[in-house]
């Protein structure tokens, strides 16, 4: 993976999380889950997070995803990435789905309601590596470079 920092156009993060997205069709999910356990993941999803932004080139994009309607697990993780990762920024959902010419009323995140889009629950979001201006070459370089041709 080492091999791949910072060469690749788009990222998906499918994060672990509580999948308290799917209840309509996994009501027993809510007895599963365990006081602290989304503490826990939190630490996960973060920690994934910064790992896949490793890979991100300059003006690529990651894309975080969970199954989780917790803001918790999704706009804390989001908002705590980019709080740490001043190289990235938020695309607004509304603009992303625009691109894609999808009639679909978002604001800066993908927010799916089960009671409202007749779908699991589902979050995600899309950050983008700004992209960095190639540094300048030192005059000696440019001159050496010159010579040489």
């Amino acid at each position: 993976v080492k091999r791949l920092a910072g060469k690749i156009d788009r990222v998906l993060v499918d994060a672990p999380c509580s999948g308290l997205g799917t209840l309509r069709r996994n009501p027993d999910v809510k007895w599963r889950q365990q006081l602290g356990a989304i503490a826990e993941m939190q630490e996960k999803q973060a920690a994934i997070l910064d790992g896949a932004a490793r890979l991100v080139k300059n003006g690529g994009r990651l894309v975080y995803a969970t199954c989780s309607l917790l803001n918790e697990e999704n706009d804390v993780i989001v908002e705590g990435f980019l709080a740490t990762h001043p190289d990235f920024d938020l695309v607004p959902m509304s603009q992303v789905l625009a691109e894609q010419k999808i009639p679909l009323e978002m604001d800066n995140y993908l927010k799916l309601l089960p009671h409202k889009h007749q779908t699991d629950g589902f979050f995600a979001a899309v950050l983008q590596r700004k992209a960095m201006e190639k540094p300048a070459r030192p005059a000696r370089q440019e001159a050496e470079d010159d010579a040489g041709e």
